[in-house]
């Protein structure tokens, strides 16, 4: 398969005492240590490791927002798009759901005004809401719908690589069913590629193709997720899949 990303050898930094990535100075810490991967076509890759192993600065560094770091970031088609683990702090409370997809492609600038509607009104029904939903505020949506909406404003730019940063974590069994069937059925027909984060690993078993496992800043482990999951090779790997048979 075709490659739609690739990194190699990927270092960034922080300075001491923030959060603000910098590069060539003195008094900063290391994120993330010399990983390399790359996603295909029509794959989904999970990463996962446990909360301040760096997981949040590789999605920062592929999307741009790190300009500053040693290595290559590869891309083979434009920018990858994000879907956020909490809608609800990621689309803009004041305005209303219709406004919400139709902005980035104002943004793009490449369409009319009418096409744009066209294709705010054919983004809502592919992640599966009716046009009542227009006219909506997001508080006054649930969270599966809100994550619907959010789903739509990545994908109505047409990327072919979306970061899914813990995108089921907040909802319910049953919401996270549909959504994670949403995802799956978007892939098919958009011909996607996904890297999807997250702690569950229940949830990477089911839906990804290979898996990253990242501990500290490095990829310490990497396969595919059957052979992962049954053959562990490092203990850190063996840790995080018996305390997830454990929950």
């Amino acid at each position: 398969m075709n490659k739609i990303l690739d990194v190699r050898t990927l270092s960034t930094w922080y300075e001491e005492g923030t959060r603000r990535p910098v590069f060539g100075k003195k008094g900063r810490r290391q994120i993330l240590k010399d990983v390399s991967f790359d996603i295909r076509e029509g794959e989904i890759l999970g990463l996962v490791g446990e909360s301040g192993c760096g997981k949040s600065t590789l999605s920062k560094a592929i999307l741009g927002f790190i300009p500053d770091y040693t290595g290559e970031i590869i891309h083979y088609s434009k920018r990858p798009q994000m879907v956020f683990q909490d809608p609800a702090s990621s689309l803009n409370p004041s305005k209303k759901v219709g406004w919400i997809l139709e902005e980035p492609l104002r943004i793009y600038g490449k369409y009319d005004r009418a096409e744009r509607k066209r294709r705010v009104a054919q983004m809502l029904e592919q992640v599966g809401l009716d046009d009542q939903y227009l006219n909506r505020y997001p508080s006054e949506l649930s969270g599966g719908q809100r994550q619907r909406v959010g789903i739509g404003a990545a994908l109505i730019v047409r990327p072919r690589l979306i970061i899914a940063d813990e995108p089921v974590s907040g909802l319910d069994v049953t919401i996270q069913a549909q959504i994670i069937d949403l995802l799956l059925d978007l892939k098919e027909q958009w011909g996607l590629s996904y890297l999807f984060i997250s702690h569950d690993l229940n949830v990477v078993y089911q839906l990804c193709d290979r898996v990253m496992i990242m501990k500290d800043g490095e990829i310490i482990e990497t396969g595919e997720v059957r052979e992962l999951f049954e053959n562990p090779k490092e203990p850190y790997t063996r840790e995080l899949l018996a305390a997830s048979e454990g929950e």
